[in-house]
């Protein structure tokens, strides 16, 4: 494996984007559009928005698109997965976001039932691939179908080199690009980018990047996604205890430093999961230099 010894690429080229959820409770959808308008600021090259918790909330997840693009004539990509519905329910979905102006689509499986024995979801699409090929059927070139990647594997995969198939097939199926899980070992992410060259796959991948601003929520998170937090890292910010402050400095330190080394080797871009909180990822993006577009 090696990490090309390059300088930061021109920031015009990069994709720089921020993640979103339908809020859960009436207060989070009052705070909602200052929250919008904060992040915007900084002029991303999109947004994404989830189905929320569960991926149970398309409607949320349609509601947050609009507003997004209402507010600030930004670009916003809609989560869809496959999980339990029907091609005629995804159809619908397509077209009431083509009719929208929407131009990029998340393609993701969905989460599985926990009472599922199979990696294959419910529903007449059961994998990621069929449903960017289902897209294509519909549809040809009018969206971007981003895809999710997993440099440490999918918690659920049976293997790292089935994952990286199902991957594969995702990209082979007519994805445009790849957005990663998030993770904190840069290593993870430079080997599959080299896998991805030996396979001679030409999408574009995006780290997915988590600011850590509270211990126990980083922890459960990881652990429900596969994503793992080095030791020295989490023993630092276990000894922090309850001092917020402290761990969220030395968070916003090591999630900087890793940006950096994903920048200088070469990645295009970043995607941050804001969590609906605005200042964490700003302060990263301060940090970092990035400009305003």
């Amino acid at each position: 494996m090696t990490i090309p010894d390059s300088q930061f690429p021109i920031p015009g080229e990069l994709s720089f984007s921020f993640e979103l959820f339908p809020p859960r409770t009436p207060v989070g959808w009052q705070k909602l559009p200052t929250l919008i308008d904060e992040l915007a600021a900084v002029r991303p090259s999109f947004f994404s928005v989830t189905y929320g918790a569960g991926g149970s909330d398309q409607d949320g997840t349609a509601e947050v698109v609009r507003q997004v693009v209402e507010q600030t004539g930004i670009e916003a990509a809609p989560h869809l997965t496959c999980v339990g519905s029907t091609r005629a329910r995804i159809a619908e979905l397509l077209s009431t976001y083509r009719a929208a102006g929407v131009r990029r689509i998340v393609t993701l499986r969905g989460d599985l039932p926990a009472t599922s024995l199979s990696n294959a979801a419910p529903g007449e699409l059961r994998f990621a691939n069929e449903l960017v090929a289902f897209i294509r059927e519909q549809h040809g070139d009018h969206f971007a179908l981003e895809v999710a990647a997993y440099p440490e594997t999918h918690p659920q995969a049976a293997s790292p080199d089935a994952d990286f198939q199902r991957f594969v097939q995702k990209v082979q199926a007519g994805a445009s690009g790849a957005v990663t899980q998030y993770f904190y070992n840069a290593d993870a992410y430079f080997d599959f980018v080299d896998r991805c060259t030996a396979a001679k796959l030409a999408i574009p991948v995006v780290p997915g990047i988590m600011p850590i601003v509270n211990t126990a929520q980083l922890l459960r998170f990881s652990a429900a996604c596969g994503a793992e937090v080095p030791r020295w890292v989490r023993l630092r910010l276990e000894a922090y205890g309850d001092d917020k402050q402290s761990v969220q400095a030395f968070g916003l330190d090591v999630v900087t430093r890793l940006c950096e080394t994903l920048m200088k080797g070469g990645a295009p871009g970043l995607h941050f999961y804001t969590l609906n909180q605005a200042e964490p990822t700003l302060k990263l993006w301060r940090n970092l230099g990035l400009p305003s577009r």
